[in-house]
């Protein structure tokens, strides 16, 4: 259902929405692990490192869906705060229009520039043909992602997490299956994870778009709604181009420490791929707090609620603390019998450097929380800007710490280029927060008696 978070206890809200995107942030990471466990455990070390190999090049076209999908979202979001139906239509029209247009665009530029990429990035010669099988099809189902992320995109925009959270179950179930039908009985070898996620994650997409268009009458359209005008086109790209690129910004960064990796070799490359999986399970609670929070502001700055979103990101911020905590000591404690997960008998080096890399993420999860809380809190009132400004400050630091700091330090520098760039982008974006809410909450106790009248409706005077 859909849910208003203009009212009731801010941290209440946020911990309802933000429960079931933890949920499904983490079966879509199970899913993913499943892919990893049945290559390492059937198909050998070198075609598991080739499909982690792969991860950060992912991460560059798919974090521009999510990011794009995100955006739009944003948009969405406020109208539905401000209660104006008519926008809430036209901009999921604008939505599906951009994100078809700009998914054929990705498809192509992704399928043909994989492999030179691939190179580029210094992939291991035993491994390379591996990661270009396995990413050729992911970027191929491209149209899937692109599905998925923005019917859930539009739902949680409404304050509807739950629905999305069950098709992702669904699609994690059904993965599961085909990867053990695609490689363990047609032996399609990675190819066949692959295919497993495109097909699974198109069936959850469509299913999704099915509901929320027969179960919510907000969200069904007309031919008017279609009939967009360049503004209100350029207003969504200009929320959902920014937290795209930052999100690809990112993957660039990521892509740099991947290359600084893969010179070391194929051991440190399956026990960073199975460490990192790890570590995305158990940052996955501070994703969807930064998630639920991005809706909740979202909905609040389109309603003028100022003094309620500094209470609801102080409070989110507090919980994503003592998550960060947890996250951390299971990481480093349970490393071990995880990484153990991946790999048939991994031997004491792998598993040495596996425990060896989650410990210093784990160190650092507080400054992760801070990015994800202040980011989304940041854009969900539309500052994508800034945002993206972000973005560039973490990619510098996450390539000087992959490239002085390796060069120091060796594989322990890699180790610390995460927590380099959260530190370096933590100020950024405290400083950006503190500075914007200052100005807007002396804007709001100087007129939150000011009222203005549209359309016969009493609405709270922009802020």
């Amino acid at each position: 259902m859909v849910r208003n978070l203009t009212k009731g206890r801010p941290l209440k809200q946020i911990l309802y929405f933000a429960l079931p995107v933890f949920i499904g942030n983490v079966f879509q990471q199970f899913y993913s692990m499943v892919d990893n466990i049945i290559v390492g455990n059937t198909l050998g070390e070198n075609a598991f490192a080739g499909v982690g190999a792969t991860t950060s090049l992912a991460f560059l076209i798919i974090g521009f869906v999510q990011g794009l999908t995100a955006g739009f979202a944003v948009k969405t979001s406020q109208f539905y705060g401000a209660n104006d139906v008519e926008k809430i239509k036209s901009s999921v029209a604008v939505s599906i229009l951009l994100s078809g247009a700009l998914t054929v665009a990705l498809t192509v530029i992704s399928v043909f520039t994989a492999m030179p990429i691939l190179k580029l990035m210094r992939t291991p010669n035993e491994i390379i043909n591996y990661s270009h099988q396995y990413i050729t099809v992911v970027f191929v189902g491209l149209g899937a992602t692109m599905l998925y992320n923005l019917c859930a995109s539009i739902l949680r925009a409404l304050g509807d997490s739950k629905v999305p959270l069950l098709f992702l179950v669904m699609a994690s179930v059904i993965n599961i299956g085909l990867d053990l039908l695609f490689i363990m009985v047609f032996h399609m070898g990675v190819a066949g994870a692959g295919w497993a996620t495109v097909i699974s994650q198109f069936i959850s997409g469509a299913a999704c778009m099915v509901y929320m268009f027969k179960k919510y009458e907000i969200l069904r359209l007309s031919s008017r709604h279609f009939k967009l005008s360049f503004k209100f086109c350029m207003q969504h790209l200009a929320v959902g181009l920014p937290m795209a690129f930052q999100y690809s910004i990112i993957a660039v960064g990521i892509m740099v420490q991947q290359a600084a990796l893969n010179a070391f070799g194929t051991l440190y490359v399956s026990a960073y791929t199975a460490a990192s999986k790890i570590d995305s399970i158990f940052t996955q609670s501070l994703v969807a707090m930064g998630s639920a929070v991005a809706t909740y502001v979202g909905q609040n700055y389109g309603a003028g609620e100022i003094e309620r979103i500094n209470k609801g990101v102080n409070q989110a911020m507090l919980v994503s603390v003592a998550l960060a905590v947890v996250g951390g000591l299971i990481v480093f404690f349970g490393s071990d019998i995880m990484t153990a997960l991946f790999v048939k008998n991994p031997d004491r080096e792998m598993l040495s450097l596996s425990k060896r890399y989650l410990f210093w993420q784990g160190v650092f999860y507080i400054g992760l929380a801070v990015i994800y809380v202040y980011r989304n809190a940041l854009q969900g009132m539309g500052y994508s800007l800034l945002t993206t400004i972000g973005g560039v400050v973490e990619l510098g630091m996450r390539i000087i710490a992959s490239i002085l700091l390796v060069k120091v330090l060796d594989y322990l520098g890699l180790c610390l280029s995460n927590p380099c760039a959260w530190i370096g982008v933590d100020v950024l974006y405290l400083i950006g927060y503190y500075v914007i809410m200052h100005g807007k909450t002396k804007r709001y106790f100087a007129l939150k008696n000011v009222r203005i009248v549209d359309k016969g409706r009493t609405v709270a005077q922009k802020i």
